[in-house]
């Protein structure tokens, strides 16, 4: 059974209603039993933090034993050399994962510091970012 983290950073606790017109009324806990169901031949664990160094911690903590990790850092992917050296640092697959187009707002969205670190980036896929994530790393 693949074990694949889900990591949420910053302000990603308020999914569900947080800014309906650009992350959707669908709350994160719903999305991630569907996940559940959807592969049940894998066992997916969920992780969200508001605080930078928590994020750290779960990186470090999954990034030697599990099979991947989908990492949604918010706003710490524009601003955040520390989760990029996090990454770098442990042995885990990880993909970037934004629910907006990041492309498609503020400027300073545009840069990420992780995405050179990551396996690979999805955005602009509202929830289904996850599962998109998902089938990248079980695809290998």
């Amino acid at each position: 059974m693949k074990k694949i983290q889900i990591i949420n950073g910053p302000n990603l606790n308020l999914l569900g209603t947080r800014e309906p017109s650009v992350y959707g009324n669908t709350t994160f806990a719903a999305w991630l039993e569907m996940l559940k169901t959807t592969y049940p031949q894998c066992e997916i664990a969920s992780y969200q933090s508001n605080l930078e160094g928590e994020l750290i911690n779960k990186i470090q903590e999954t990034g030697f034993s599990f099979d991947g990790i989908i990492l949604n850092a918010g706003a710490y992917t524009h601003t955040s050399i520390a989760l990029h050296d996090a990454i770098k640092a442990v042995t885990t697959p990880v993909v970037e994962v934004h629910i907006s187009n990041v492309y498609a707002r503020e400027p300073f969205r545009h840069h990420s510091f992780l995405s050179a670190v990551c396996k690979g980036v999805i955005a602009g896929f509202g929830m289904d970012s996850y599962r998109l994530a998902l089938e990248a790393l079980l695809a290998g």
